[in-house]
């Protein structure tokens, strides 16, 4: 085995980049380092800025519209109860009983012949 734990025999392609890798990490020194840069602030485009405020904008209206309608609603209810529920269908299948003659209609006062039965 070699110093990198492959076994001797390695293929010559993995050898010269072995070989590469190793020249570039000892070429470089404590002078070719720079310190870190802060990191600097996102730059905003006129386009997303523009956006936000349509938005909010947006946002603001609807708050508003909702607390008119909240007014509204509160002015017109009046502390009333709500009348009852009605069905959507219409009433069908009881009928109004006829109404009963005011007067009793006189029964005749002759018996009719009745046949005579065998």
């Amino acid at each position: 085995m070699n110093e990198y734990g492959t076994r001797s025999g390695a293929a010559p392609v993995e050898e010269r980049l072995r070989a590469a890798l190793a020249a570039r990490a000892h070429a470089v020194g404590p002078a070719d380092l720079r310190p870190l840069s802060p990191p600097a602030a996102p730059v905003r485009s006129r386009r997303a800025r523009a956006r936000r405020m349509v938005v909010g904008g947006m946002a603001l209206a609807a708050v508003a519209a909702l607390a008119i309608l909240t007014l509204v609603l509160s002015r017109t209810h009046d502390g009333h109860p709500a009348p009852p529920a009605r069905s959507p269908h219409p009433r069908t299948g009881t009928p109004s009983p006829a109404p009963s003659p005011a007067t009793p209609s006189p029964a005749p006062a002759t018996p009719t012949p009745r046949a005579a039965h065998p």
